[in-house]
């Protein structure tokens, strides 16, 4: 067998390994796989770095499925490789409950897949972040230790996406050469033909965003290695158009968007295998094959002993710095820190902003930890996440610790995804809460895979004023909260605001977003605790002073209102306690115990938040009364806005009375 035609058999592999399992699950899309089986080929047997048995190495290329609805193109190349979780019983039950070989790639199912990939567009974002990440750890520890690629195949559907030009925008921007996307280009879509719905020419956007563009035929092994060559050698990201037919192979279905979401049925099988000379049964790889694709794999982690070879005779000290960091371990001095700061907040008593307190506790995080990653949506000095230590990264120069993503809230957050999953980095970044909208596919992404990234969200209520309805959220605190495996602070004060960061930072895996105030607020924890309180979820700031009558909740700057509250109800004698609630997730997290304790015998419970009321009965119950909004915001000066909405302390009060009766 001449070389050519082997790697055409292993080829071959990929695509009957993927029209099989989704003939056997009788569901998916084999368009892709089949179509893209030699760009993948090609990629894996002549470029990809990476150990089917060591699968964390850290200078590893990273592969991102983008368009993850052909995800059984990746699954067939992990077991074609070697990767242990990947086998042929997993191939054989495709998107069966429990299995690894889920419908969209999920990362966390099976050692080898990077990221979660299926919300078209959102992988080549992963991937731009992956690239920086790239390079902003090769600034610091140099060649020796990280020097590798991120591959990305897209198809035709990420690039329509709006979030592809946010992506590719960025990545051209900061000259990320280590980028390189191939492009699916097979002219079809779930509707058919792309000219139904497009006609952009995408080599010429990706040139206008300062990337590099080659086309070649995606069924030509030999020039999809000479484009990637050619890609490796370059100051700028690469686009590869690769020109394929979906289905390949296959004699009445290929070049149609039949074969894209629809098993290609028995009949179409039998004559895409006698097309393709394909004589095996089901599942069968033939040795001679899945030898050679073994072989492919244990060649690519030749260049993993190299890398440990380098990374041993570099200093301990930079080892022990590099391997912690990979780890996602913080450094040992970082809760002191934050315990140390805690106190001196309780003495100075500062009566800021929270995104303000924000800023103050990102001071002393980004002089503990060397690996935070900030940035902001073009929103800088308003979001406050910018620090003394966090110089801008910029095309010529990556030691710096600051993005400048432009108004791109959901590019990028996916790309803080990227960055979090590639490893070595912590990443955060700001815009207005309100655009969490914009921000919202990738923080549920964030979520779904478990990984650690912070959203710093201000101008959390109609507390912004003048900018008005389109700029106040009110229904956003609710959305966020729905979001399962995700923490959504409203600290009260620079107290609660340095614990939320405390809390951010050590949670792994669950990704958390901080809603913080434009107005000034008073600290309201004046009294110094080692314990951070915040962790608990929901917390008594102030006590009753006999068995209590009311219970106020709160969050953020109501916090205030219901302190003042209080000093009104029980100056009528009315026994009042005050709960501050800045984490509704932890919470739910705590015993049931401490849930019931916490939560009170009150005859009468109020909550105040400005913001709509889902969530809130979980604290006050169906007959419990709810101070905040009901419908949209408005536009004028902030203490005109929450006398207007009815969110004050008098309010509170008249509520309790009546209450009470």
């Amino acid at each position: 067998m001449s070389n050519s035609d082997k790697q055409n058999q292993m080829a071959n592999a990929i695509r009957f390994l993927s029209v099989d399992a989704v003939e056997k699950a009788n569901s998916g899309h084999p368009g892709l796989p089949m179509g893209a089986a030699d760009i993948a080929t090609t990629l894996y047997t002549r470029f990809m770095s990476h150990d089917p048995q060591n699968t964390t190495w850290p200078d590893r290329d990273r592969f991102v499925l983008s368009a993850g609805h052909g995800s059984m193109l990746l699954y067939s190349l992990m077991y074609l490789t070697g990767y242990e979780d990947i086998t042929l019983d997993e191939i054989k039950n495709f998107r069966q409950l429990g299995h690894r070989t889920a419908g969209h790639p999920e990362f966390g199912h099976a050692a080898g897949i990077e990221t979660t990939t299926g919300p078209l567009g959102q992988g080549i974002a992963n991937g731009v972040g992956m690239a920086l990440a790239e390079r902003i750890l090769n600034a610091e520890f140099g060649d020796a230790l990280v020097n590798h690629h991120t591959y990305v195949l897209v198809g035709d559907g990420c690039l329509m996406e709006g979030i592809s030009q946010e992506a590719i925008s960025l990545a051209g921007h900061l000259k990320l050469n280590r980028l390189i996307v191939l492009w699916d280009d097979n002219n079809i879509s779930i509707d058919g033909p792309i000219s139904l719905s497009d006609s952009t020419n995408q080599c010429a956007r990706f040139e206008a965003s300062g990337w590099n563009t080659l086309k070649v035929d995606g069924h030509d092994q030999d020039a999809i290695a000479k484009a990637i060559e050619f890609a490796k050698a370059s100051d700028k990201p690469t686009m590869i158009a690769c020109k394929t037919t979906i289905g390949f192979g296959s004699p009445h279905k290929a070049g149609t968007s039949k074969v894209h979401g629809s098993p290609l049925g028995a009949e179409e099988i039998a004559a895409t295998r006698k097309a393709l000379g394909w004589e095996y049964e089901p599942f069968v790889v033939p040795q001679d094959v899945l030898d050679a694709w073994r072989l492919a794999g244990l060649n690519s982690a030749k260049k993993r002993i190299e890398w440990e070879k380098r990374f041993a005779a570099a200093d301990a000290s930079v080892r022990a710095e590099f391997e912690r960091r990979m780890r996602g371990d913080l450094p040992s001095a970082f809760d002191q820190a934050i315990i140390d700061y805690k106190k001196k907040l309780s003495e100075d008593k500062p009566k800021v902003a929270t995104r303000k307190s924000s800023e103050m506790a990102l001071e002393v995080i980004n002089g503990v930890v060397p690996e935070t990653i900030g940035g902001s949506a073009d929103l800088t000095g308003s979001n406050n996440t910018l620090t003394s230590q966090t110089k801008p990264i910029t095309p010529d120069n990556y030691h710096g610790r600051f993005v400048h993503y432009g108004i791109r809230e959901l590019g990028m957050s996916a790309a803080m995804n990227g960055m979090a999953l590639h490893g070595g980095v912590i990443p955060y970044s700001g815009t207005f809460l309100c655009f969490s909208d914009y921000a919202r596919p990738a923080m549920r992404l964030s979520s779904l895979m478990g990984i650690r990234v912070a959203y710093v969200m201000t101008h959390d209520s109609i507390g912004l004023g003048e900018d008005g309805p389109t700029h106040q959220p009110v229904e956003h605190l609710a959305a966020l909260r729905a979001i399962p495996n995700h923490f959504v602070f409203r600290p009260a004060d620079a107290v609660e605001t340095a614990e939320c960061w405390q809390i951010a930072l050590n949670s792994t895996k669950t990704p958390s977003t901080l809603a913080l105030t434009r107005q000034n607020l008073p600290t309201v924890r004046t009294q110094h605790d080692d314990d951070n309180l915040c962790a608990y979820g929901a917390y008594e700031l102030a006590t009753a002073s006999d068995d209590a009558k009311v219970t106020i909740f709160a969050t953020g700057s109501e916090v205030e209102i219901a302190l003042n509250a209080r000093t009104q109800l029980e100056a009528k004698g009315i026994p009042t306690r005050v709960v501050s609630v800045p984490c509704f997730e932890l919470f739910e997290n705590q015993t049931a115990a401490y849930q019931k304790a916490l939560i009170g015998n009150a005859p009468v419970r109020i909550a105040v938040e400005a913001a709509i009321s889902m969530g809130w009965e979980r604290f006050i119950g169906e007959n419990g009364t709810f101070i905040g909004m009901k419908g949209f915001g408005a536009s004028g000066p902030i203490n005109d806005l929450y006398k207007h909405f009815g969110i004050t302390a008098e309010a509170v009060v008249a509520a309790a009375e009546a209450k009470l009766g």
